[in-house]
This record gives C-alpha cells, sequence and structure tokens, in this order.
C-alpha cells in the first residue's frame, strides 16, 4: 500500500478503533453504546443550529492545527499553541474595544493581522532559543504556556482600561463592527454562533497547502524536518527555516485564538487555565498525519463529538465518555506504527501465499 493511501486508511482506521473503545467502556459502565452514539449523533445534526455550532467549533480546530502542522513539518513540537492563541486572542480583543466605532471591513482586518503577529512573536521565542541555543521547543513552549496564561491574566486585570471591563474577570463585548458573527450566517443556522472564522480557517487551508507543497519556503520546511544537516549542506539556513516556521505556526494559533474570542465569546474574559482548544487542535492535526486537507476532516470529526456530546446525556450516557472516544481516537493515531505493521504483516502473508 502506497505511504499516501496510508494517510487516509490509518486515520480512518484509528477513528473506528476508538469509537470501538469507547463502546467497549459505555459497556463497562452499563451503559448502551448504540444509544449513546445514536443520542450524540442525533443533537449533532438535528438541527440547523446545532449544524452552526459545529462550523463554529471548526474554525479555531483548523487554524491551531494547520499551526501545529506547520511546525511538525519542520520537525518541531509545537505545545505552545494555546499560549500563542491567548496571546493573539487578548491583543485583537483590545484592539476591538479600543476601537468599536472603525469601519467593520477595517476593523476585522486589523484584529486578524494583530493576533497573526502577536502569535507570530510568541511562536518566534521558542524558535529563536531551538535555532541559536538548542533548547527543547518542548520545554519552552509548555513554559510559554503558563507565562502567557497568567501574564495575560494580570493585564486583562490591571491594565485594561475601566470603560472595558464589565467586571474584574471579563471585558464587556466587542462593538458589532469587531464580532466575528454575521447576521446572516446567525439567521441562516437558526441563531448559532456561527461565524466568518469558518472562512479564515478554508483560505488558512489552502494557503498552507500550497505553502507547504508548491514554494521553496515548503521545500525548505519539509527538508528542515526531515534532516537538518542535511538542508544546511545543500545550503538552506535550518536556522532561518525553524524560526520561520515557529514564526507561521504561531500566527496561525494566534488567529485561531481570535476566531474563537470574538467569534464564540465576543469578548475577553480570565482564562482559569490554558485554552482547550490549543491541544485539541494538535489532536487534530495528528488524527489528520499533518495533511491540510485532512485536517478540515479531523476537526469536522472533534467538532461533531463536542456539540453532539449533550445527546449522550439524554441518554443517560455521562458526555465526559466523549473525552474517552477522542483520547482513545488519538490514542490509536499515536500508535499507527501498530497498524502498519499489521497490514505489512497481512501483505506479507498474501506474498507468501
Amino acid at each position: 500500500m502506497s505511504k499516501k493511501n496510508q494517510q487516509v486508511i490509518i486515520p480512518l482506521i484509528s477513528v473506528v478503533l476508538g469509537l470501538l473503545l469507547g463502546a467497549v467502556v459505555m459497556l463497562i459502565f452499563g451503559y448502551d453504546p448504540l444509544w449513546g452514539y445514536e443520542g450524540l449523533f442525533q443533537v449533532a445534526f438535528g438541527s440547523m443550529k446545532n449544524i452552526g455550532e459545529i462550523f463554529r467549533a471548526m474554525g479555531p480546530l483548523i487554524l491551531i492545527g494547520l499551526g501545529f502542522s506547520v511546525a511538525s513539518r519542520a520537525g518541531f513540537f509545537n505545545v505552545g499553541l494555546a499560549g500563542q492563541a491567548l496571546a493573539g486572542w487578548i491583543a485583537a480583543g483590545w484592539f476591538a474595544l479600543a476601537n468599536p466605532n472603525m469601519a467593520r471591513p477595517l476593523l476585522i482586518l486589523m484584529t486578524v493581522l494583530i493576533a497573526m503577529l502577536v502569535g507570530g512573536l510568541a511562536g518566534a521565542i521558542p524558535g529563536i532559543l531551538r535555532a541559536y541555543l538548542g533548547t527543547s521547543e518542548v520545554i519552552v513552549t509548555i513554559m510559554m504556556n503558563y507565562i502567557i496564561l497568567y501574564a495575560g491574566n494580570a493585564i486583562i486585570q490591571t491594565a485594561f482600561p475601566k470603560a472595558f471591563m464589565r467586571s474584574v474577570d471579563s471585558t464587556i463585548q466587542v462593538s458589532s463592527n469587531a464580532t466575528y458573527q454575521t447576521e446572516w450566517l446567525s439567521t441562516m443556522t437558526n441563531n448559532s454562533r456561527m461565524n466568518i472564522g469558518i472562512f479564515f480557517a478554508i483560505i488558512a487551508i489552502a494557503i498552507i497547502w500550497f505553502l507547504l507543497n508548491k514554494t521553496i519556503i515548503g521545500f525548505e520546511i519539509r527538508s528542515v524536518g526531515l534532516n537538518p544537516n542535511a538542508s544546511e549542506y545543500a545550503g538552506m539556513s535550518s536556522k532561518k527555516t525553524i524560526i520561520l516556521s515557529m514564526v507561521i505556526s504561531g500566527a496561525l494559533a494566534g488567529l485561531g485564538g481570535v476566531v474563537e474570542g470574538l467569534g464564540t465569546f465576543e469578548n475577553v474574559f480570565v482564562q482559569t487555565s490554558s485554552l482547550a482548544i490549543g491541544f485539541e487542535g494538535m489532536a487534530v492535526s495528528l488524527l489528520a498525519a499533518n495533511s491540510p486537507i485532512g485536517i478540515f476532516f479531523a476537526a469536522l470529526l472533534f467538532a461533531i463529538l463536542s456539540v453532539g456530546k449533550t445527546g449522550m446525556t439524554a441518554a443517560g450516557i455521562p458526555p465526559e465518555l466523549v473525552s474517552i472516544v477522542t483520547a482513545s481516537i488519538i490514542f490509536f493515531v499515536a500508535s499507527h506504527y501498530l497498524i502498519e505493521r499489521y497490514m505489512a504483516s497481512r501483505k506479507s502473508v498474501k506474498g507468501g501465499k
């Protein structure tokens, strides 16, 4: 089987095995998995509002998944996506609150650019440290998550003007010119929170696919990811490529953060922990084997599970079991070498016959 086919089949097998393992867990705890999954999918697709919520959830997951994909193609494990997303959200939110009467197209553009710039700067820090000092990007990005989380909370509570604040921990909503929600999307999906972030995500998929597969920069990113020493010998600057890939990764995460912030919540508020979408975006990219196109479908699956899990409650099943299903899928994706080995052994057996 070709490598291209494996990139499609193995994630599909991982999803099926994850669903089966989730069903086994439900049976162990005395729940009917067929009833549970039926409730999940009925809620997810049972109304236009929930379908809109699926697309709403997909936007930030796609963007953050793409950010993880770019870093992974360069050979780096960017665990700091949650912090980079939060940095973009806070910075863009501040600008939106400070300029409520700016023309909507310009204000949307500015929030997008600010979020990408701040997210890119947050990604550049571990990139520079890795390129010039050889530090582990995993350790640095984990620490950066906490630095950005607590620094961001302090900025919201102490640096934001009082006119922006609704309470000590939360700002007022941004103006209608700044929100990513639109009347026509809301009307079409029965007042869901679906917003223009999904369109940003689809555009980003096309751009990142083209960047990685059809440009010199993409070739250098992939080359450094495969062998940085050989890339240096061939005349490529691995240091420049390392930093650039982390900047792009952080910029995409920052955009995912502002899509979540101004598209879903429409304000800025104190976070008690790192953004969940940062880690869910990583899982989306892992499931898609870092394929930009595959990330769309992986994000769709995660969004369906997120929106539909309330249907499991109606079936008497704790919605937390959806997290077990999600974790099971990620486990099988991470253990893809077992699936590959099984498929290879089957091929050798057939060849022997």
